[in-house]
């Protein structure tokens, strides 16, 4: 699944550990990626949305457990969320850190270059059925927080299409009289539809996805 990303993708080189070196200022990963301009909409515009990054080393032979930043202010340190297993973390952006002088440690070998880029889900309401325009939503809603992250450069920002709604196993999705199947990688991809989106109708889903993704596929 393809991560979408406001800016060019960074392509950051994590320097790091005998003694722990500088990465990345932390003003700099937060304004790169916009993070602080998400946290900045009202939380209406965006409460169907879940926003991570996601810090992929180009070594595949590092686990995400592997990947330590820190963040360091004079003699402040604030550790930032472990990497999740698929390399996520979720960052609030901390207005007491975002000064020139705050910089993000690793602990990962000098030299070796980590894709850093953007990854957003819906927030599923709780149970195994969902009201369509909840859920389907989220795509428009993530479009225009997009948009505004994005500011001028609008125009080269990518659009959202659908919500890819993953599964442990094999399971069943149904909006209405059709249902989907997850196809081999127990995944299930849906575009949004207007006219369901006016009739809102039930989601009733199998099993409980693992998540739902926003891809711009």
């Amino acid at each position: 699944m393809k991560k979408f990303v406001l800016l060019p993708l960074l392509l950051l080189p994590l320097c790091a550990h005998a003694d722990e070196r500088e990465w990345v200022p932390y003003k700099k990963l937060i304004e790169d990626l916009r993070i602080d301009k998400f946290y900045a909409l009202p939380a209406a515009e965006r409460d169907k949305l879940r926003l991570f990054i996601t810090v992929k080393p180009d070594n595949k032979s590092y686990k995400p457990s592997d990947v330590i930043l820190t963040a360091v202010k004079g003699k402040e340190r604030l550790p930032l969320p472990a990497l999740s297993p698929d390399y996520r973390m979720a960052l609030v952006p901390n207005p007491a850190w975002l000064s020139d002088d705050t910089q993000i440690m690793t602990s990962l070998p000098k030299g070796e270059k980590s894709k850093v880029s953007l990854t957003a889900t819906t927030a599923l309401p709780d149970g195994l059925q969902w009201n369509y325009a909840a859920v389907m939503g989220s795509v428009a809603q993530m479009n225009q927080a997009i948009k505004k992250m994005a500011g001028a450069l609008s125009m080269f920002a990518p659009t959202i299409k659908s919500v890819v709604f993953k599964f442990g196993k094999p399971a069943q999705l149904t909006v209405g009289n059709k249902v989907w199947t997850t196809d081999a990688q127990h995944q299930i991809a849906l575009k949004p539809d207007a006219t369901l989106l006016k009739d809102n109708p039930a989601m009733l889903a199998s099993e409980r996805p693992v998540e739902a993704e926003l891809s711009d596929e």
